[in-house]
């Protein structure tokens, strides 16, 4: 078998897979394409989990556009496919890596295996265009690996026979739980000065009073107005809470992220502004929060997954999951909404406890394991099928 990704979220996600199927030869001969739509970010965690990486496409150029990457991919992938005959091609999530691999699997009549399959939004342009690589991969796509009893459902709803639909958990959480570690040293030298190498304040975030507040902005769909939004309330609240708050950012690399967090939050005392970190760094740095403010997909499983709350600048989640929960605030890009959010967090205790100890709904750490069963089921090489996993309980 396949496993074809191409960017940082997806490698956390497959890498855990990829372990797992590595580690159960002979049964399973797993090989791994890249397609390096992220090329630095995708290296760093690819080196982290020791992967070895067969097919390297090395797509990545500068200012590609989604037409350029999907492509890229089929025109890259397909040889491989042919040279290798997989029995099954393994994809991730929503990238148009993704998509593409799914699309070029099809063409050449290989069967396809979707990881984090069903989440849904109900709407093609947010997020966007992640919401319709998933569809795409879904459409075409032969046996599917819902991280919740809510994503399988929204697969049966469109039309996917049950019997291709397996609840596992999110790998995500199997990731984060290899990683994050209670003496874990800061390869960021300012991190490593704050943090020192002793997680003395887990769940709490605190240091020397002041909490810390650990921000990502970067999606498409929020570049613009959104952005700017979300900057100027992170400003405001900087400013108003300089004695008991500290801001760690993550200013992303896309121009379109960058430009307005530097130009709204550079030069402010309790701010501290870097670029991404590596994975390892930032999980890390998260389970350290007192919570987290992002636009981020993946991060609404993660943080609550160790007890951080996650205020979410987005208008809407293919992740509800998060927000029946409790674990997740919902804020859009409304600029008070966003301040009000925050101070509450930062003063309501109760709130902020019923946040941070309510059940993460994404996963126990087995995800990659009962994928590895369902595959075996599929094959016929398992006469039971695996037991899925429960959202809620």
């Amino acid at each position: 078998m396949l496993s074809v990704f191409g960017t940082r979220p997806e490698a956390i996600k497959m890498a855990p897979v990829v372990i797992q199927l590595a580690g159960r030869s002979p049964e399973f001969i797993s090989r791994v394409a890249v397609t390096a739509q992220h090329r630095e970010m995708l290296d760093q965690v690819i080196t982290h989990f020791g992967i070895n990486t067969g097919f390297d496409l090395d797509i990545m150029r500068d200012n590609q556009s989604l037409a350029d990457i999907t492509s890229r991919v089929l025109e890259r992938l397909t040889p491989v496919l042919r040279q290798e005959c997989p029995d099954i091609v393994l994809v991730h999530g929503d990238t148009t890596t993704t998509a593409a691999s799914a699309l070029a699997a099809y063409y050449e009549k290989i069967p396809c295996g979707h990881v984090e399959a069903g989440l849904r939004t109900g709407d093609k342009y947010a997020p966007f265009p992640e919401e319709i690589n998933r569809k795409l991969a879904g459409i075409v796509c032969d046996i599917h690996f819902a991280p919740t009893a809510g994503a399988k459902h929204n697969l049966l709803r469109e039309g996917i026979p049950e019997e291709t639909v397996f609840v596992t958990g999110n790998t995500a959480i199997d990731a984060l739980l290899m990683t994050v570690k209670d003496n874990y040293v800061f390869r960021d030298k300012t991190l490593a000065s704050l943090f020192g190498s002793d997680r003395n304040c887990y769940n709490s975030g605190c240091l020397s009073g002041v909490k810390t507040i650990v921000v990502e902005v970067h999606r498409r769909e929020n570049f613009g107005v959104g952005m700017e939004n979300i900057c100027r309330a992170l400003a405001d609240v900087a400013r108003q809470r300089a004695g008991d708050v500290r801001f760690l950012v993550s200013v992303h690399k896309n121009p379109n992220a960058r430009e307005p967090v530097l130009r709204h939050l550079s030069g402010i005392d309790n701010v501290i502004l870097f670029d991404p970190l590596p994975y390892p760094d930032y999980v890390n740095l998260i389970s350290r929060a007192y919570f987290v403010v992002s636009d981020s997909g993946g991060i609404q499983e993660e943080a609550p997954a160790i007890g951080v709350p996650v205020v979410l600048c987005r208008e809407k989640t293919e992740r509800p999951e998060a927000i029946q929960a409790g674990t997740v605030a919902l804020v859009g890009t409304d600029q008070n909404l966003i301040v009000d959010t925050i101070q509450d967090l930062l003063d309501n205790e109760d709130r902020y406890k019923q946040m941070a100890t309510a059940k993460n709904p994404f996963g126990d750490g087995r995800a990659a394991e009962r994928i590895a069963e369902a595959l075996l089921y599929w094959f016929g090489l398992s006469a039971q099928r695996p037991e899925e996993y429960e959202t809620f309980r």
